[in-house]
């Protein structure tokens, strides 16, 4: 089998589903345009790291451990919808609250290390991030892999959350992107606020 062109699939693969809009799509963009580019990159790091953990699970078998035992599964798609639901509230809350500076030295609401802890668990309070990575590992990857190919497979995974998040957060924090964004701040904070609040119901409901 050539090795290659299957970690090429799997590339292309979930690059698609990391650039497809979601809830960590509108948590980076969020972040980065109150945090600065600092905090944009932190939340994209936290997505990276939410990302291996949940690929790891899937590689080394916690996908079995909730196909067993569906009340843990479950426990984990409510806690990860009310979490979804906190941040919708927290967004309303502060729609009107002006945009903050982010020169050096000057205070933010939402430091970078606040942005990295709740985007971290935005990703690990997702376990259908782990069933995907299950199922494209079991459609793409060989049923007896080489040694370094689970090392290849966290890598890549890696190298794309990181860089298509890292993207959007470049993006956002520029000063046009967040000019933009300040001007109409209170609208785009309560479409964000009624999308993840959304999602968090989906997310809580399908868990029924």
């Amino acid at each position: 089998m050539d090795y290659a062109f299957v970690l090429l699939g799997l590339a292309i693969v979930h690059l698609l589903a990391v650039a497809s809009p979601g809830p960590s799509t509108l948590l980076v963009v969020q972040t980065a345009a109150v945090a600065g580019r600092r905090g944009g990159l932190l939340a994209a790091f936290a997505m990276m790291v939410g990302a291996l953990a949940w690929a790891a699970a899937a590689l080394y078998g916690l996908q079995a451990l909730f196909e067993r035992f569906e009340w843990l599964y479950v426990a984990f798609r409510i806690g990860g919808g009310l979490y979804l639901l906190y941040l919708a509230v927290m967004l309303w809350r502060h729609a009107r609250d002006p945009l903050p500076a982010v020169a050096a030295g000057q205070p933010h609401r939402l430091s970078g290390w606040q942005g990295f802890l709740r985007a971290l668990l935005l990703q690990l309070g997702n376990p259908k991030i782990m069933v995907f990575f299950g199922s494209i590992f079991l459609s793409l990857l060989p049923q007896d892999p080489p040694g370094w190919m689970d090392a290849a497979v966290l890598a890549i995974v890696g190298v794309n959350e990181f860089a298509w998040f890292a993207l959007l957060a470049l993006v956002f924090s520029g000063g046009r992107a967040r000019a933009l964004y300040g001007s109409a701040k209170a609208w785009i904070d309560r479409v964000m606020g009624g999308l993840l609040g959304v999602l968090g119901l989906r997310l809580i409901l399908a868990s029924r």
